[in-house]
Parts: structure tokens; C-alpha cells; sequence
């Protein structure tokens, strides 16, 4: 499946198709899913409990859901929010990740 495919698929569920809903409702349920990633996280790491990755995946399935319907409530595709997030990465770190441009990055770098 592609990661279009997958947005499509994702739309089949989302239960409606007005774009300020979808948006609204991506945003949200993204703030949402990751606070329940990191609730695990903090679990493994404070609490004693082992690390549970199979929950741990579809918590990051559901990300993917509502980043596809946001992104579709902007009127774009997952390939080409993914695809602009790469390239502004590779403008960012052209040689990989360095923590010396990471702390001293232009303040309009986003």
C-alpha cells in the first residue's frame, strides 16, 4: 500500500467529508494519540512496566489516521506533506543530523 492509498483508505472512516471538520478533527486527534504514545513511554521508563510495542504501533497507526485526514482537510496528500518534510530536512542537515546546526539554526527555520 501506498502512503496514498492509505490516506484514501483512511477517509473511508472518517465520517464525514467537510474539510474544516476533517482538519479540526486531525489536529485534535493528533494531540490526543500522542499524548497516549508518550503516556507509554512514561510508563516503561517511571513506572516499571515493560515497554509495549505492539501498543506502541497502533498508537502510531492512529497518528497516521488523523495526519491523514488533516491532511486531507488542507487539501494536500500524505506524500507530499512527507515529501516537503524531507526535503526540509535535507536543506537543514545536508551532511545528516548535526547538533551544532541544530543549535545555532536561522530563527525563521521551521
Amino acid at each position: 500500500m501506498t502512503i496514498n492509498e492509505y490516506q484514501k483508505a483512511a477517509l473511508r472512516t472518517a465520517g464525514t467529508n467537510n474539510v474544516d471538520d476533517l482538519l479540526i478533527n486531525g489536529a485534535m486527534g493528533l494531540c490526543g494519540e500522542a499524548g497516549e504514545f508518550i503516556d507509554l513511554i512514561k510508563k516503561w521508563q517511571f513506572q516499571g512496566h515493560a515497554l509495549d510495542a505492539e501498543h506502541l504501533i497502533k498508537e502510531l497507526g492512529d497518528v497516521a489516521w488523523y495526519m491523514a485526514i488533516a491532511a486531507t482537510g488542507i487539501g494536500v496528500t500524505l506524500e507530499h506533506v512527507l515529501q516537503l518534510n524531507i526535503e526540509k530536512l535535507r536543506e537543514r542537515y545536508p551532511d545528516g543530523f548535526d547538533p551544532e546546526h541544530s543549535l545555532h539554526r536561522r530563527e525563521d527555520d521551521i
